[in-house]
């Protein structure tokens, strides 16, 4: 028994919350709902008054979230709805939502002049957009001037690079040589050497023997 009680109480909680949500167009107006908060958002369908209407979204901007019976959803002006169904005249009504339109129409015009004053040459806005380009069309140059100086920087670099690989193979190349040379008279060195030792064991056979002739030869006189 309690929990029919609980049910029924948290379906009478849920038929009021639903209720509250239910908001009427005004009987003032045929109200544009849109694709987004703003007036510039896209009209997606004029609802007449009366038009019932579920709040699916908190208010911001003047407008509210709304959905249609058919599931379309989209924003709605706050001020122009109401929570009873309205009582109307339908040429009263008809002639403030003219009203309304032509105002509308107005403000439309207004904004799309000052839109195009501010773009027209010689305005404030021309002018900073003029400031900002040349300032940018100033940086880009820098930044060209920069690139061209890191791109000759390189190739100096890699010149110079270039340049000490080949000293130092020339270098090695000397090296080389110059060790080749020392390696040379070395050899040379060691022949002369190998020759006065050969000549001096020769001489060390025959000088005895010619003195030994000599004497020899001097004992028969």
């Amino acid at each position: 028994m309690k929990k029919i009680y609980f049910s029924f109480f948290i379906l009478l909680m849920t038929f009021g919350s639903a209720r509250a949500d239910i908001l009427y167009i005004a009987d003032d107006t045929n109200l544009a709902l849109r694709n987004g908060a703003s007036s510039y958002g896209q009209v997606i369908r004029i609802l007449p008054t009366g038009t019932s209407v579920t709040v699916v979204g908190e208010p911001r901007n003047g407008f509210i979230k709304v959905r249609l019976i058919d599931g379309t959803e989209g924003y709605i002006r706050s001020k122009y709805t109401k929570k009873e169904p309205p009582e109307h005249d339908a040429k009263d009504t008809t002639s403030k939502n003219m009203t309304l339109l032509q105002t509308e129409i107005g403000t439309l015009k207004e904004q799309l002049a000052k839109a195009t004053e501010a773009i027209t040459p010689g305005s404030s806005l021309e002018k900073s957009l003029a400031t900002e380009r040349d300032h940018l069309s100033r940086e880009l140059n820098e930044l060209k001037n920069t690139a061209a100086n890191a791109i000759q920087l390189k190739e100096e670099h890699d010149l110079l690079q270039e340049r000490v690989v080949n000293g130092e193979r020339d270098l090695e190349q000397l090296k080389l040589e110059n060790q080749a040379l020392k390696d040379t008279t070395k050899q040379d060195w060691l022949i002369y050497g190998g020759a006065l030792v050969i000549i001096g064991i020769f001489l060390g056979f025959i000088l005895p023997k010619i003195s030994w002739r000599r004497k020899s030869g001097w004992d028969s006189y």
